[in-house]
C-alpha cells in the first residue's frame, strides 16, 4: 500500500519528554500506525472497524 501521500499525526498522549510515541494516518479504509522515531521503518496497516476495535481494547487496559 502507498503511504507516501497520507498525514501523519502523533497520538494524543505523545510528549517531548515521552520516547514512546506512535503516528497515526488515515488512508482510504484503512488506519496505518508506525513509530514516529523510525518513520520509514514498518507500518501496521488496520481496516478502520479492526482499529476501533483495538483502541477501544487499549483504552479498557
Amino acid at each position: 500500500m502507498d503511504l507516501s501521500k497520507v498525514v501523519w499525526r502523533k497520538a494524543s498522549r505523545s510528549t517531548v519528554e515521552n520516547d514512546n510515541c506512535v503516528e497515526l494516518a488515515l488512508a482510504t479504509g484503512v488506519v496505518a500506525v508506525r513509530d514516529s522515531k523510525d518513520p520509514e521503518g514498518p507500518k501496521l496497516i488496520l481496516s478502520r472497524s479492526d482499529f476501533r476495535r483495538f483502541a477501544d481494547r487499549l483504552k479498557s487496559i
